[in-house]
């Protein structure tokens, strides 16, 4: 891996960051009715989780989230493995006619973001597909923009962004490479 060059986001700040986009979300959307979240797995989906937290805490209610794999959907499958692992999607909800928020943790060329919004159609037709990304870093290859975003990082493109999150490590940070 490449060598550490800094800390951009600690425990704390992620939470604020968090915490930002879900009001910013119920304020663009006249509150929680309509709205379903949707974390891209992985790192997506404990994000999902923590703005659904979040929306609960300051509206009261709950709201739906689930999970999406985008494996299948993502062009480039191919050059990464002959045989992806699979993890298998959830969403439990109707997604027809509601405004689904995309989660996921970085934001960079955008193929990520195009093959969830092909997943999720696969599953219905909703009203609105919104995205919420944790970190913007640039250098899009395809016309596709966070609606919700933590922080915005320009990035070189050998430059690598990490975001460490439970369950899969013990410590939540988001940290530059290169």
């Amino acid at each position: 891996m490449s060598e550490y060059k800094a800390t951009i986001m600690d425990e704390a700040a992620i939470g604020r960051a968090l915490k930002r986009i879900s009001h910013e979300i119920l304020e663009k959307n006249n509150g929680p009715d309509r709205i379903c979240l949707i974390g891209i797995k992985r790192r997506g989906a404990p994000l999902a989780h923590i703005i659904a937290e979040n929306i609960a805490q300051i509206e009261g209610t709950d709201v739906d989230y689930g999970t999406i794999d985008i494996t299948y959907y993502r062009d480039d499958m191919m050059h990464d493995s002959d045989e992806p692992v699979i993890h298998e999607s959830q969403i439990p909800f109707d997604v027809n006619d509601r405004i689904v928020i995309l989660v996921d943790d970085v934001l960079y060329t955008g193929r990520t973001a195009r093959a969830a919004l092909e997943a999720v159609m696969k599953h219905g037709r909703p009203a609105a597909i919104q995205l919420a990304v944790l970190i913007d870093r640039g250098h899009r290859e395809l016309p596709i923009r966070g609606d919700f975003v933590g922080k915005n990082v320009p990035t070189s493109k050998s430059e690598h962004i990490a975001v460490k999150l439970p369950p899969y490590e013990s410590s939540m940070a988001v940290e530059l490479f290169g």
